[in-house]
């Protein structure tokens, strides 16, 4: 379980980031993080995953996260940012590989299990016919798939995902987190995505948390978020809210004339 109590972050110009944010994820929950540009989403993911200082207090299953290791904290928790630092002169299967290093004793390099993982997790992104090409060449959404890859063969109980479909075409994007869910049903996994589209946010977490200024505007399952009122007042958007297949799809709707 993550619990995130009175967190507040500000820039170093003083310009608050996060306003006393709290909220809990229940192991095994997977938790959409949803506002406009600006309100916080990929801060908040970055400070779980102890990358940034913050005042408040974030824990995991009651061990406070400023007192763990870091390596300890890599074997848990794998995010995967908007865009992952990528040298140029690995290839794909040695990024991915990276995933091991948590796991791997000091000095220790990998080995044949660590290299089935590895190629586990990019067969599921089909990305084994990229295994020796470089990081240079890659296109926006296969550096995307390569890095979701690298998470996964981290094996971390909660994976925090910062736009996990950016860059990918409807079906990359949907396949990308039709994946995430049957990893979740294949093991028990905390996922925590921060999303732009209110579509696919409808359609995979289990909850959602609304932000707007730095604070929680909203927070509960998809159908009490989703709303017209909290769209229309977050995002200035008029919209329409249909249940599509037991999910929730959010359809922009034309305000002015021709």
């Amino acid at each position: 379980m993550i619990s995130v109590e009175a967190l507040s972050i500000a820039y170093q110009t003083g310009q608050p980031v996060l306003r006393d944010v709290g909220l809990t994820v229940e192991e095994g929950e997977w938790l959409g993080l949803l506002g406009p540009n600006g309100a916080g989403k990929s801060t908040l993911l970055r400070a779980i995953a102890g990358l940034l200082p913050y005042r408040g207090t974030i824990r995991f299953d009651g061990a406070d996260n400023g007192s763990l290791r870091r390596r300890d904290r890599a074997r848990s928790v794998a995010l995967v940012p908007q865009e992952p630092a990528m040298p140029g002169g690995m290839t794909v299967i040695e990024y991915v590989l990276l995933g091991r290093t948590p796991h791997l004793p000091y000095l220790g390099s990998e080995g044949a299990a660590d290299l089935a993982q590895a190629r586990l997790a990019m067969d599921m992104l089909d990305l084994e016919n990229l295994a020796s090409r470089m990081l240079s060449q890659l296109s926006g959404g296969e550096r995307r798939r390569v890095a979701l890859a690298r998470a996964i063969c981290q094996q971390a109980d909660v994976l925090l995902l910062d736009e996990p479909t950016g860059a990918l075409d409807i079906g990359q994007g949907q396949k990308a987190l039709e994946l995430i869910a049957h990893l979740r049903s294949r093991r028990p996994m905390t996922i925590i995505t921060a999303m732009h589209d209110l579509t696919l946010a409808g359609q995979f977490p289990d909850r959602l948390v609304l932000l707007a200024e730095g604070r929680v505007v909203a927070d509960g399952p998809p159908a009490q978020v989703l709303t017209p009122e909290h769209i229309r007042a977050i995002y200035r958007a008029s919209v329409e809210v249909v249940n599509v297949n037991g999910g929730l799809a959010v359809v922009p709707m034309r305000t002015g004339t021709r």
